[in-house]
């Protein structure tokens, strides 16, 4: 089920960092006002407008947000209606407090009561209906971005089955005669990971878990390569309860088998860093890479490594990605997105 943060097309305006926005914008639009009303010298009239502008701002800012548990019960249409409306409302009644008050009418000249109310309605309304306009539009295309990721994830999800489907089947077959714990362990793992592939694609997960699926994924691989797969995990620094996006770290190792182990007669060595760097977590994937010759053949599946940078942008913005680089003889690839405390 979708958070209201994800349902609702307002932005949360209890938020700081989003009312220190306002605060700016409004201090922006009270310049304009004050430069667009003509006086000699409009700046003896600045502090009266800012505050006049200041108070309808916030006090909309505070509106919205209390209306938000309300607002993200009904639906998009009627929420931005509602919205509208409650902005227009907030900015008559400050305006017929400010009338009130006298010393804020005095900054914009001597004008008549319906003409100051009227007036204030309509540069609300215009500023209003341009504001939550951008916000909806912005909260479509998220949704959107939102369902070609999780269409994308899906497609990733189907492609783990079918060729790793059966060469685990092939190894487990082998392995029930002359190991029959072994072979009892390997289809718990192949059943974990599947169920993991059944997951919703927006689900997330904590980064413990995406371990555990890694892990189990190349004990599955391990059954088939043997001794050419060799696998070093130094992740000890890393914060375990921090919430991802699944399928981030096991599309790598996969890449890195198919790309890399695979394609080496002697195999080789996977490794999996993982530490805090500052404020962001930072997970790094080391493989030797494939003779040209060999490469050639195993060209493309970059879907996953594009997949899981869309993803993890989606969710983190543009603190989080993926880097790849080829170091000497080997291939790296790292995942980074932002430290976060867990409560």
């Amino acid at each position: 089920m979708e958070s209201s943060q994800e349902t609702l097309f307002l932005p949360s305006f209890c938020d700081i960092r989003l009312v220190f926005a306002v605060v700016v914008i409004a201090e922006l639009m009270a310049f304009v006002l004050v430069l667009a009303n003509g006086r000699a010298d409009p700046w003896n009239d600045l502090g009266l407008v800012s505050l006049f502008v200041q108070w309808i701002a916030l006090s909309s800012a505070a509106a919205l947000c209390l209306a938000r548990p309300l607002l993200v019960r009904i639906r998009s249409t009627a929420a931005v209606l509602a919205s509208y409306l409650l902005l227009l409302l907030i900015t008559v009644l400050i305006s017929e407090l400010a009338w009130h008050m006298g010393g804020l009418v005095q900054a914009g000249g001597r004008v008549g009561h319906v003409e100051f109310l009227f007036r204030n309605t309509m540069i609300s309304a215009i500023v209003s209906g341009l504001v939550l306009r951008y916000l909806f539009v912005q909260h479509q295309w998220r949704r959107q971005i939102q369902a070609e990721a999780q269409a994308r994830v899906q497609a990733l999800q189907a492609r783990i089955r079918p060729h790793f489907l059966f060469n685990s089947m092939n190894s487990i077959a082998a392995l029930t005669g002359s190991d029959p714990q072994r072979a009892e362990m390997a289809v718990q793992d192949l059943s974990d990971l599947f169920r993991v592939t059944l997951r919703d694609a927006s689900e997330r997960v904590l980064l413990e878990e995406e371990i555990d699926v890694a892990a189990r994924y190349l004990r599955m691989e391990s059954l088939r390569l043997g001794e050419r797969l060799r696998v070093e995990w130094d992740i000890e620094r890393l914060p375990r309860k921090r919430r991802v996006p699944s399928l981030i770290l096991q599309p790598l190792l996969e890449n890195a088998v198919y790309h890399g182990i695979e394609g080496l007669p002697q195999g080789g060595r996977i490794t999996i860093h993982g530490a805090t760097e500052g404020k962001r977590i930072v997970i790094t994937v080391r493989n030797p890479r494939a003779t040209r010759g060999i490469a050639s053949h195993r060209k493309g599946n970059r879907i996953a490594l594009d997949n899981i940078r869309q993803r993890l942008q989606l969710v983190f913005g543009s603190q989080a990605g993926v880097a790849m680089r080829e170091v000497d003889d080997e291939f790296e690839t790292t995942l980074y997105f932002p430290r976060e405390k867990v409560a």
